[in-house]
């Protein structure tokens, strides 16, 4: 286990210190913000309430995807209780807005993925690949602005993406 805290480190301080540009500054700025509250629940609500009806689907089962995989989170954050980055390495480089919870996992990983997970079995698969390298640059990004270890995101990305899978199995007509 030493050696993942090891490992998780080196490509904290890579993705946070090394790598730093003023247009990644300006895109992670933008991206970041697509796997918070207010993204993520307007989209999926906005399809859920004015797409057609296999679309309106997808947007209630991401609504519900969110809803559950956020309350894991939560759940998961007070238990583990990881200090976020920022509060225990030196030389971060922190976003605008330090945050007060625990650090793992990262919720706006764990929301986008919970997000799109039920519109990948709409979407033909240049699209569908487009919303995973999405997700994908939004968990990027909190690592990025000093938020989050990268084992955060990849623990709020496999809770989006499990919680997800469940409530578009336990709500698919074709699976019930």
């Amino acid at each position: 286990m030493h050696w993942v805290k090891k490992v998780d480190h080196r490509m904290f301080v890579w993705c946070n210190q090394k790598l730093n540009h003023s247009i990644l500054d300006r895109l992670f700025g933008f991206i970041t913000h697509m796997g918070g509250a207010t993204f993520t629940i307007l989209c999926s609500m906005l399809v859920a309430c004015f797409a057609p009806a296999d679309w309106s689907r997808v947007g209630m089962q991401s609504l519900a995807a969110l809803t559950f995989s956020h309350l894991i989170a939560v759940i998961i954050k007070k238990k583990i209780r990881r200090n976020r980055p920022f509060r225990v390495l030196q030389q971060v480089r922190l976003g605008k807005y330090p945050l007060k919870d625990y650090s793992f996992p990262s919720g706006h990983t764990t929301a986008i993925f919970a997000l799109i997970t039920p519109f990948l079995y709409l979407w033909a698969t240049g699209v569908a690949l487009l919303l995973i390298v999405l997700a994908a640059l939004v968990a990027f990004s909190r690592v990025y602005w000093g938020y989050h270890y990268p084992t955060d995101c990849i623990a709020g990305g496999t809770v989006g993406i499990g919680t997800a899978l469940l409530v578009v199995y336990l709500t698919n007509p074709l699976f019930i």
